[in-house]
């Protein structure tokens, strides 16, 4: 019976259910728990680096693109929330490599109801539980109900519960402790959990929708639990995701997605500050270099790098008034947090300036690394503009850039102009790899550059022409 699999899991021997049959896998006790994770696409590889040098564990990239899956033990759950990298995070409950999907909508759609109640839920349903011990210690929650949890609502009053209203999060406030719960947190222990089932689905082989699957396996989720279905104002959220013959069912960790833990003053185009991360990582920033972000907008890529990487110094700079006051704002906010917090840790090595991307206020070739998010020509400026931009700028970076050891990340979705623009800098810059990325749904390309021992001004077509004689001999 479901009950007597579940009271399998808890004493830590096998589960006999149809998981072995179909090829998938429950979490196993002695061996810890499966943490799945969501990263911008094409930054799997670099966030499956990060959790192996800051966690010790080894990170597999999933078949859908932006995701990993890595295995941690349940005293590590502390150290997931400080990865830099990931968007969401939730515990694997199963997960099927080659699930036998059939190939009519009704007996798949049975299938799926028959598995919520042989599924072994009691080892993520507990890591849950921790997560949210976690949260609550930490001052962050939201929302929800931390009691143990059995099938067929009998929940276990251990510690204490949160009311349903969800509080207020603070944006950025993820790294420091806060206080206290709030007091009608006893008022909900009696309540059964309300929940919901969130699908996504990849392939052209399945006689389903989406919608078709989250709602007949959460229907049996529901009977199963004898929870509560609430798809806005829930307390568990229960996940099934499904690329081709790939079938995982986890539970969400997280409430919302991490990128947005440093910014609370978003322009049109902020970018997300897991997405700055990754882009600081590629180019792996040393001690005492000096980092320049000159199209700052918000400043998400050097508030990023200056919270991670302490012994950098990090310059951010934009022509507009507007992103120049939101990233001093973004910078405040976090320097106030870190106050109010008594967090003992050191200011933000970083400064911010209105200037000329085009002429920037920087000597040649003193700046270490060179990393920013380009105008696509959609939301901000436009394709035609950004023919005369790119080149004008490329080249402004190659003459503050140091020669032979310099190198710039560069973000932008107008490929075709990029491409173009980088052939004509004569030598200045040699393109060593470019990440395929996906940006608010739009195709885009992170090129990685690395400066040449070129000198600025020696070469053809670098932008030395148009400059008076007396001004290029100072630039050499």
């Amino acid at each position: 019976s479901p009950q007597a699999a579940m009271a399998a899991v808890l004493e830590g021997s096998e589960v006999h259910m149809s998981t072995e049959e179909r090829g998938g896998s429950g979490p196993d006790p002695g061996a810890g728990v499966t943490i799945g994770a969501t990263v911008p696409t094409g930054f799997e590889p670099t966030a499956a680096e990060e959790v192996g040098e800051k966690i010790g564990a080894e990170a597999r990239i999933g078949k859908d693109r932006g995701r990993i899956y890595f295995r941690i033990g349940a005293d590590k759950l502390p150290l997931v929330h400080r990865l830099r990298s990931v968007d969401n995070l939730f515990v694997v409950v199963a997960e099927y490599n080659n699930y036998q999907f059939k190939e009519s909508k009704e007996e798949t759609l049975l299938d799926l109801q028959k598995l919520a109640s042989q599924l072994p839920w009691t080892i993520a349903l507990e890591v849950w539980k921790m997560n949210n011990a976690l949260k609550k210690k930490r001052g962050r929650r939201r929302g929800g109900n931390s009691s143990v949890l059995t099938p067929k609502g009998d929940v276990s009053k251990e510690g204490d519960t949160e009311a349903d209203s969800p509080r207020p999060e603070d944006e950025e406030g993820r790294d420091e402790d806060g206080g206290g719960c709030a007091p009608a947190e006893r008022d909900a222990a009696d309540k059964p959990l309300k929940f919901r089932v969130t699908c996504n689905r990849a392939g052209d082989k399945h006689s389903f929708t989406s919608n078709d699957a989250a709602r007949d396996f959460g229907g049996a989720v529901q009977e199963f639990f004898q929870w509560k279905a609430d798809m806005t104002k829930f307390d568990i959220e229960v996940l099934l995701n499904i690329h081709n013959q790939e079938l995982v069912v986890g539970i969400a960790l997280t409430e919302e997605s991490l990128h947005r833990r440093n910014i609370t003053h978003f322009g049109p185009t902020t970018l997300r500050s897991t997405l700055a991360y990754g882009m600081l990582r590629l180019c792996r920033p040393q001690i005492s270099d000096v980092i320049v972000d000159p199209m700052c907008g918000t400043g998400a890529i050097p508030v990023e790098g200056a919270i991670e990487w302490q012994q950098s110094f990090f310059i951010a700079g934009d022509n507009n008034d507007m992103a120049v006051n939101r990233t001093v704002n973004n910078t405040n906010h976090i320097l106030k947090r870190r106050q109010e917090g008594g967090s003992s840790a050191p200011g933000l090595r970083m400064d911010t300036a209105r200037w000329d991307l085009c002429r920037l206020p920087l000597r040649a070739s003193s700046v270490d690394i060179i990393v920013t998010d380009m105008p696509f020509g959609k939301r901000m400026g436009s394709r035609k503009k950004n023919w005369d931009l790119y080149p004008s700028c490329l080249r402004e970076m190659a003459r503050v850039c140091r020669p032979a050891t310099g190198k710039a990340v560069l973000l932008t979705q107008d490929k075709k102009c990029f491409a173009k623009a980088l052939s004509r800098m004569g030598g200045l810059w040699r393109r060593s790899h470019t990440v395929w990325v996906n940006v608010g749904g739009l195709h885009a390309a992170v090129y990685v550059l690395k400066r040449t021992g070129w000198v600025y001004g020696a070469a053809a077509e670098d932008g030395a022409e148009g400059r008076g004689e007396g001004e290029e001999e100072e630039l050499l």
